[in-house]
């Protein structure tokens, strides 16, 4: 006797249907992002924590009987720092940030320029094409001069 037996099976595994998912929704997470303001408020965080091991350094030494003075003086310079600190932390970040994209840009320029020398080394037509642009920005420079 024949039988036959007509499954049917998912074609996407649940597993790689939520993984996708939570990638994307990493991804629209990650869009909405300020990185310059994140890098701020690290950077600010940063020096108002050394700003009050310092404050708590000095406090230390005559806070023996004074504790609420001492509590208080902390305090001041903890909220007197995130107030004349924040716009310098936020250009300090904007400009390390902006440092490094351009860091990296030049990076990737120069390891573009290398493969092409690397590929012009091994094809004639590719280095008379190098050859004449060369020849011709060195004249435009020269024509500057005069």
């Amino acid at each position: 006797m024949t039988s036959f037996v007509q499954n049917t099976y998912p074609t996407e595994h649940p597993g790689v249907v939520r993984a996708t998912q939570a990638a994307e929704t990493l991804k629209s997470a990650a869009a909405g992002f300020d990185g310059n303001r994140g890098a701020a408020s690290l950077l600010l965080a940063a020096v108002v924590s050394a700003l009050l091991v310092v404050a708590n350094q000095f406090i230390d030494t005559w806070s023996e009987g004074h504790l609420l003075a001492a509590w208080m003086g902390l305090w001041l310079v903890a909220f007197a720092a995130l107030a004349l600190l924040a716009a310098p932390a936020r250009r300090a970040a904007v400009t390390l940030r902006s440092g490094y994209k351009a860091w990296v840009e030049s990076r990737r320029l120069a390891a573009e320029d290398e493969r092409t020398w690397a590929a012009a080394m091994q094809d004639a037509r590719l280095m008379a094409d190098l050859m004449r642009i060369m020849d011709a920005s060195a004249s435009n420079n020269i024509r500057r001069y005069y």
